[in-house]
């Protein structure tokens, strides 16, 4: 019987547009698959993320929670902290300061 990981970190680096989403996509679903109870997406080097980021990580997080893990975001910086609150997404992802803070909750 396969072992259930408690948690699975997912680091994204770099700028995340209409180029790099499917890759990310792909990289997130994979996660997925594995059902880790909680799925932490590490944006500390993320420079950048447009539209096409964003619905991958709300992708990400519906799929996570069909199975009733939880989905994080952790390290969202400035620059980003803007892209979700214009969008009003700061309301939607869980955006913890680091893994510690993440694993930290239930």
């Amino acid at each position: 019987m396969a072992k259930i990981e408690p948690h699975k970190i997912l680091a994204l680096e770099g700028e995340i547009d209409l180029h790099l989403s499917p890759g990310v996509a792909q990289e997130v679903q994979a996660l997925v698959k594995q059902q880790p109870k909680k799925l932490i997406i590490d944006l500390t080097k993320v420079s950048y993320m447009d539209s096409s980021g964003l619905a991958v990580l709300l992708q990400g997080m519906q799929s996570v929670e069909s199975y009733r893990g939880k989905f994080y975001l952790i390290g969202v910086g400035e620059a980003l902290r803007t892209v979700f609150e214009s969008s009003r997404l700061d309301q939607v992802f869980r955006i913890y300061p680091d893994v510690d803070a993440a694993l930290a909750t239930e």
